[in-house]
Order: structure tokens, then sequence, then C-alpha cells
């Protein structure tokens, strides 16, 4: 039989006593009479107390379980655990096997019911001790958070920590990474473009050598990156989405002015329209994905299944303007093997080959997703080149526009709050006068700055109506797009290499 000697210190106090110190104190524990006993000791050097799923814990209390131990001795009682279930389960564990335990500081051992009475009553506090400090973190954590405080964990992508003041309080905030930055507002616009899933993005920047810095791409990584709202440019448009998820927001509406970066925290309930319990804080960094596009983002998101099904789809919008340089037929789309993802594989195959056994085709097959892929950068080309000559216009409107739909949101929180006010039967006739008074006030403010805002809005669609065929062509479903092309393009010839060749209409 040994005597065991127990150590352990905190990660959560630096501070702590070390374990060469506990271990002397418990040494001085050990009697005459015992001097000649065996004494091994355990340490589990920056552990907390909070579990036993400590290496060395383990190791004693294995030798507890075969007989080998006669006493533990420790410093100080919240060495051995600082949960009290955790360590009733310890005593009775002891007590099982004839184990008796002393605390050197405590001055006690549980030989008696006396001295197994006061540990308990003393874990009582160890485990509030605890709960204090867990609490204490806690709220600094959240206090940090709501000042706009990076806090921590893994850096998001396209970004580097750099060292900053905010509140006097020194910090890290997130500054770009150029070239990452570059990959992600590429990541937002192919995705916000109807018909690309995960799958084909990945696939797009694999094929385009758009790689990441750290590692390679995959769809979680790159719907992790799509979801985090770190990157958006967060303006009156994200304060109403927010709004429209029930999510806590801390940052004061005139924060969200189309400039800086948002951090949300916390846990979605089971509904994914509930965010009640999540916090949304406007970040010092400045964002880099309009809102419009990271917008697009979460609707595609949210609608994957939707969006799977359309991509699914045997046919595609250049049906009918494929053909064969060699033959002239006119090629149509093939189903091919499954993916991994399990949508359908797609290439076009030319019907001389295939029906008339005049042709022997392409020597590779040209699949339908690369094809459209590229079609569609030539036509957003060809699209740039028919732009009017206008200027554009500055952000000065944009910037306006944004203040105006904040001051609304605001006008909307107070008609809610008079809506209550009304609601309440203890209310006194004047009060009812003057809430009305200011409701009809509200009510005008906002249907003149709704008039503003239509006359900047129409102002900016007269100066850039040529410029927002780029974005119409970059939202256009499958029949918009069909019917482009019909206008666009005459024929899009392919010879037998898979070489292409878009005979242009205009």
């Amino acid at each position: 039989m040994s005597i065991a000697l127990y150590a352990r210190k905190s990660i959560e106090r630096e501070n702590s006593i070390s374990c060469e110190t506990q271990l002397e104190y418990c040494k001085s524990m050990i009697k005459p009479d015992e001097q000649t006993e065996k004494i091994v000791t355990f340490v589990d050097n920056g552990f907390s107390g909070g579990n036993v799923d400590r290496d060395g814990f383990q190791k004693m209390m294995r030798q507890v379980e075969r007989g080998k131990i006669s006493k533990i001795i420790v410093y100080r009682l919240d060495r051995i655990s600082r949960s009290l279930s955790d360590f009733v389960n310890i005593l009775n564990t002891l007590k099982k096997h004839n184990v008796k335990f002393i605390s050197s500081q405590e001055s006690f051992d549980t030989s008696s019911p006396y001295g197994e009475m006061i540990v308990k009553i003393l874990m009582i506090f160890a485990e509030f001790e605890r709960q204090s400090i867990i609490e204490r973190v806690t709220q600094a954590y959240a206090h940090r958070s709501e000042m706009g405080f990076y806090m921590g964990g893994r850096k998001p992508y396209g970004f580097t920590l750099t060292d900053t003041m905010i509140h006097n309080i020194k910090t890290k905030m997130l500054s770009p990474v150029a070239e990452e930055i570059e990959q992600l507002k590429y990541i937002f616009e192919a995705y916000s473009v109807p018909g690309i899933t995960l799958r084909r993005l990945m696939d797009n920047l694999i094929d385009n050598d758009i790689l990441p810095t750290d590692g390679s791409w995959s769809t979680g990584k790159l719907s992790t990156i799509l979801k985090n709202p770190i990157y958006v440019k967060a303006n009156n448009d994200i304060y109403e989405y927010l709004l429209k998820h029930n999510t806590n927001i801390i940052s004061d509406i005139s924060e969200f002015n189309g400039v800086h970066g948002l951090q949300i925290y916390g846990k979605t309930k089971h509904s994914t329209d509930d965010w009640s319990d999540m916090k949304a804080v406007v970040m010092s960094h400045e964002g880099v994905i309009n809102s419009d596009i990271w917008l697009n983002c979460q609707k595609k998101l949210e609608k994957n299944k939707q969006i799977g099904n359309a991509i699914s789809n045997t046919t595609s919008w250049l049906g009918g303007k494929i053909a064969c340089k060699s033959c002239g037929r006119t090629m149509t789309v093939t189903k091919g093997g499954k993916r991994r993802d399990g949508s359908q594989t797609r290439y076009f195959s030319c019907t001389g080959k295939s029906h008339n056994r005049i042709c022997k085709g392409t020597k590779k097959p040209v699949y339908a997703d690369s094809l459209e892929d590229m079609v569609y950068e030539l036509v957003s080309e060809k699209i740039e080149t028919l732009k009017c000559t206008r200027k554009k216009i500055s952000t000065d409107n944009s910037n306006q526009i944004n203040l105006l739909k904040n001051r609304i949101s605001e006008i909307k929180k107070a008609q809610e709050q008079l809506v209550n006010l009304l609601m309440n039967d203890a209310i006194e006739t004047d009060m009812i006068n003057l809430l009305n008074e200011r409701a009809k006030k509200l009510a005008e403010e906002k249907a003149d700055i709704l008039s503003k805002i239509d006359a900047l809005e129409n102002e900016e669609s007269e100066i850039i109506s040529a410029i927002n065929l780029s974005k119409k062509w970059r939202a256009a479903n499958f029949e918009e797009r069909k019917a482009v092309c019909n206008i666009l393009i005459h024929k899009i010839l392919i010879d037998e290499s898979g070489n292409c060749e878009v005979v242009w209409n205009i």
C-alpha cells in the first residue's frame, strides 16, 4: 500500500501556488509511523478543476481501484475538484476502497463523519467560487463583445489581426489582406449569380487557379465564408434583415452606415428565422462586401434545396444556340453520371453523330456547366461594351438614402411604442390626444422621407440605367438568360477539339 500525494495547478489562475510547493506541504502531513511507507506523487500541471478528465488524477484513481493506495494527501480540497457532484463521487470511491483523504490546509481527514461533513460543506463554497469565475468571465466577454472588440478565436479568412485602441483599451482589430479580399469579392459575386451552387463555385475557383492561402477550398469552407456577416458593409438593409430575424441588435442604428463589418454571436433557436438569442454588433473594421450581394447570398443559402433542384434540370439556357462546327448540326444536352453531391453531369453532344451518324463529334466531352460559365462571362463583357458613357453616380446619394432609411427604422420603432401606450386602458384622455398628435407627426415625417428616398432612387436609376444592365444580367434567372442569349448570340460553334466560337448578333 502507498500514500499518494496529489497536486494540481489551475489554468484559470496563472499566479496559483506551484505543484512543487503543494507537494512539500503534502509531505509535511505524513505521520512518523508512516515514514517507511511508499510515497507516490501524481501531478496535473495546467489543468482546470472543473472536471476530473486529468491524466495524473485518473492514474491515481486507477491505483485506488486496484487497492494500492491507503491514503491521499492534497494541499487543498479544490485541488481535487471544484465540482461538488464530482467530489462526492470521489469520496464514495475512496470510502469503498478504504482510502483516507487528508487536506494539508484545512486540517482534517475523512476518517470521521465530522470530517466528511466539513469536506462536503467546503466543496459547496469551492463550486460557488468556480461558478463565480465562469460568470465573471462570461460577463466580461459579453461586455467586450458589445463594445465591438474582436473576441479571439480563429480569425476570419481575408483578415489579419493588428493592434488598436478602442475606448482607450488595447485590443486587436481585423485588417484586410489584399489578395484574400479580392478572392472573397469574387466568391460573393460568383455565388450571388442564380444557378451557381457551392459545388460549382468551388470547381470554378479551382479551374481559375483561385486558391486559398491557408489550404484548399471545400463546400463547407465556402458556406462558412458566405454566411459570415464580418464581411458585409452593414447598412440599413442589414439592420432590417436582423430585425426580421429577431436579432438582439446592440449597436445604435446610426452605426449601420454602410461602412463597417458586423459581428453576430450567440446561439440560434431551432427556427432559423428566430435569432432572439443572437447579438449583433457593428465592428471597427471596414466591410468589404456590399449589402445587396451579401443578402442575395443569404437567400440562396437559405434555399439550397430549391437551388439544387433547379441546377439538376437537364436543359440549358444555351439550348438551341450550340452547333457543331464540323457538320453544322445542333448540339443538345445529354445526361451523364452522378457527381458526389448527387447532381447530374450534363454535356453537349452533336446530333450529327448521335442522330444522323454523319459526324465524329468532339474528341472530348463539352460539359454544359463549363460552357455556361464561359458564355456567362462573355455575355458580361459584351454588356460592358453596350453601356452608355454616362457619368457614374457618386456615393453621396447612396449614403443619403441609407441615412433616410435609418430614420424610417427609428420612426417605425417609435410608432410601435406609441401603439403599445395607446393600448393601455389606464391612460388618460389628454395623454391619448398627445399620443395621437405625435403619431400623426411621425406618419407625416415618414411619408416625407419616403418621397425623398423615391426622388433620390429615381435620380440614381436615371443616371445609371445602362450600368444596371450588368446587375440585371448577374441576377437573371433561367428564362431571362435564355432571352438575353437569343438577342445577343447568333450561334456558338464547337469544333472537334472542344473549342468554342461565339457568333454575335450585335
